[in-house]
C-alpha cells in the first residue's frame, strides 16, 4: 500500500472541514524516496566536512570516530525524513486537485 495522508476541504456550507485521502502512486512515492536519498547523502557529506571544521577551529586533535559521532549529530539535527517530502508531495497533489 502507497503513501496515503488526509488534508482538511473547508467549504462554505459548515464550519467543520471535510477531509480528504490522497495517496501517492508507487512511483511517486519512489521517486520521492530517491530525492530524499540523494538530497541526505549530500547532506552527510556536508556534516562531516562541517565536524572536520569544528574540530579545526577549536584546536582539538580528533580520531575518525569523533568526526563521525558529530556529523551524525549534525546530520540528525538537520535531515528532512522522507515522509516530509511524501507529505510534501501529497499536499501539492491536494492543491491542484482542489484548486478554486
Amino acid at each position: 500500500m502507497g503513501y496515503t495522508k488526509s488534508f482538511p476541504k473547508t467549504t462554505d456550507k459548515t464550519v467543520y472541514p471535510k477531509w480528504e485521502e490522497i495517496s501517492l502512486s508507487e512511483e511517486e512515492e519512489k521517486f520521492e524516496e530517491e530525492k530524499v536519498r540523494k538530497e541526505n547523502i549530500i547532506l552527510m557529506k556536508q556534516c562531516v566536512e562541517d565536524s572536520k571544521n569544528i574540530f579545526v577551529e577549536r584546536e582539538l586533535k580528533p580520531y575518525q570516530t569523533d568526526v563521525i559521532n558529530v556529523a551524525i549529530s549534525l546530520f540528525e539535527k538537520r535531515a528532512s525524513h522522507s515522509v516530509y517530502w511524501k507529505e510534501a508531495k501529497a499536499k501539492e497533489k491536494f492543491d491542484e486537485k482542489f484548486k478554486k
